[in-house]
């Protein structure tokens, strides 16, 4: 395996879309369409598929009602700009879910936030 493309049910791609391009300091564009997005990094990569509730028959992307949002899943990144990125963490939440600290596992700095549909997201610096 190469990549992986995460899909997540999110209850407004254009909202969605928006808020992680400014969490990764990314230019403001919009999704290809209204049920669907790819949020890029520069080279082209996908980073994370957004995907409307209910919007195809995808069984476990019917309804946010069905599940807890983000119930056993962690969007985790790694980001080269980690204290850019905390700065603009701070300017989209009203508090962190984890303030920055050094994770012993990795040895690299990181913080957690809620994205606008309740997924866990943890930014750890690329070392």
């Amino acid at each position: 395996m190469k990549r992986t493309w995460t899909i997540i049910g999110v209850g407004d791609v254009a909202r969605s879309f928006a808020w992680y391009q400014r969490l990764f300091g990314q230019p403001a564009t919009a999704p290809a369409h209204d049920y669907f997005g790819q949020i890029l990094d520069a080279d082209g990569t996908v980073l994370l598929c957004l995907h409307a509730w209910g919007a195809h028959d995808h069984p476990s992307l019917a309804s946010p009602d069905l599940a807890t949002a983000g119930n056993g899943l962690l969007l985790f990144f790694r980001v080269d700009d980690f204290d850019l990125a905390l700065q603009r963490a701070r300017e989209l939440v009203p508090r962190l879910e984890e303030e920055p600290q050094l994770n012993p596992a990795t040895g690299t700095m990181e913080f957690a936030l809620r994205d606008p549909d309740g997924y866990h997201v943890m930014v750890s610096a690329l070392s």
